[in-house]
């Protein structure tokens, strides 16, 4: 059974990505080296969301690359000024008005959908 799941960005651009996730989602930095940082939600100390420096050898060399394609779902709370601060990240807002997406600095796309 799982008691946590903790998925990992590999990225070249880690500051921008922490400054990304943080910004827009609330994430915080629970635990930082200067090749990985361990994200999580305010007030919790177990990791949401981590990233590794693409070249960190702790990878194996054949993984030694940037973030190709993955596809991040999110359920975030229905709060005033949602649409209008990921909106000015470049989310795209599906018909449905409680859905939509977005692009991190890796190229990775979010799914966001409005609980």
């Amino acid at each position: 059974m799982i008691t946590s799941l903790c998925p990992v960005i590999c990225t070249s651009r880690m500051d921008q990505t922490r400054s990304f996730y943080g910004r827009l989602f609330g994430l915080t930095v629970a635990y930082a080296t200067p090749w990985y940082t361990a994200l999580a939600r305010t007030g919790e100390r177990r990791p949401t969301l981590a990233l590794l420096d693409h070249t960190h050898p702790a990878l194996p060399e054949a993984f030694r690359t940037p973030m190709r394609a993955v596809r991040i779902t999110l359920d975030v709370e229905d709060r005033p000024g949602l649409w209008e601060s990921l909106t000015a990240d470049g989310a795209v807002r599906a018909d449905d008005l409680r859905h939509g997406s977005l692009i991190d600095p890796n190229g990775v796309r979010i799914d966001i959908q409005v609980a």
